[in-house]
């Protein structure tokens, strides 16, 4: 790639940014070996896995990721979701920060969480007004949750909700 110049004669820059195209892009797109149903939302980050499919819990999601090398491509996004209650008070700090720590320790590039419940979510849907104050990330950006078109919130939803 290095070796091919651009319109401005300089190197091409490949970049896997993902930015909430995962949902159209992923109704365009076929089924794929990991159950994805053709139609369906594509993973929603470069080295988040596609929801339902991360099954063996957080630890082993981050240690695929980790194994991407992004030295050689920009935009490597890492989306993980947790319930509230298991990062509550002192311990579930400490859970948390060691994950992350081991995550970069192990050459991890990105990583951002939600700290939701995802039955507070679904009420969010059926009650817009009642929760306007949701702030998630989507895919490289935050946004208030009850401002997001339905696909995107159903996929937000339906990402795997860890335990530490």
């Amino acid at each position: 790639m290095g070796a091919q110049l651009n319109y401005l004669g300089k190197p091409y820059d490949p970049s896997m940014l993902a930015i909430s195209t995962h949902t159209p892009f992923g109704k365009a797109c076929g089924a794929t070996p990991d159950g994805r149903c053709a139609g369906e939302p594509l993973a929603d980050g470069v080295t988040s896995p596609s929801p339902g499919t991360d099954t063996s819990g957080p630890l082993a999601v981050l240690l695929s990721s980790a194994k991407v090398d992004h030295t050689r491509i920009r935009g490597g996004l890492h989306n993980m979701k947790f319930h509230p209650r298991s990062l509550r008070g002192v311990a579930g700090s400490k859970k948390l920060l060691s994950l992350v720590k081991s995550y970069f320790d192990l050459g991890g590039f990105q990583i951002q969480f939600n700290v939701v419940d995802g039955n507070m979510l679904r009420q969010a849907q059926e009650h817009p007004d009642a929760y306007r104050d949701i702030i998630v990330r989507v895919a490289g950006f935050s946004a208030f949750f009850v401002e997001l078109g339905k696909p995107v919130q159903d996929q937000i939803i339906a990402r795997t909700e860890h335990e530490l």
